[in-house]
């Protein structure tokens, strides 16, 4: 559909906004130790805390929060290891995955709450006996684990942040 501007011109029709939901998740390293939560959903599996972005919300508040609620352990952002958009037709998702690392030596969570069932310290061997919500977690810890390039928290800046 080409509406006329209002120079007589024919121009594309303008589009409808696409509802974007954005999540911040994070791998969270202590030594050789991942922190990992158990979630409530997805049949009790094991993945790194993270979820959605609320509005008004920075990614990388976003990011903390997320942390904190799903295991307990506060947390500062280290970089930015990737960011992942899946396009859909109605809608798309933004993934934006953090590497971060525990401010002190608060242990995770071990009783289960709204949140999830819990949370630990796992190395990839154990991670590996572990059920994950998806295959492509232990391929992201293991690349994190061999030093993989993380790009620095100011490759997010704020819009008009320069």
């Amino acid at each position: 559909m080409v509406q006329q501007s209002s120079r007589g011109a024919h121009a594309p029709a303008p589009r409808a906004p696409i509802p974007t939901w954005y999540f911040a998740l994070v791998v969270v390293r202590r030594g050789h130790r991942f922190l990992l939560t158990q979630e409530r959903k997805y049949g009790a599996t094991w993945s790194i805390p993270g979820g959605r972005v609320e509005p008004g919300e920075s990614l990388t508040a976003a990011a903390i929060r997320e942390v904190f609620e799903e295991t307990g352990v506060p947390v500062k952002l280290d970089g930015v290891l990737r960011v992942e958009h899946s396009p859909g037709e109605a809608s798309a998702r933004i993934r934006i995955i953090f590497v971060g690392s525990p401010v002190d030596d608060t242990a995770p969570k071990s009783v289960a709450d709204d949140e999830s069932l819990g949370a630990a310290y796992l190395t990839l061997d154990e991670i590996r006996d572990r059920p994950l919500r998806g295959a492509e977690l232990r391929v992201l810890l293991e690349t994190v684990a061999d030093g993989c390039q993380v790009f620095p928290l100011d490759l997010l800046g704020t819009e008009m942040s320069v």
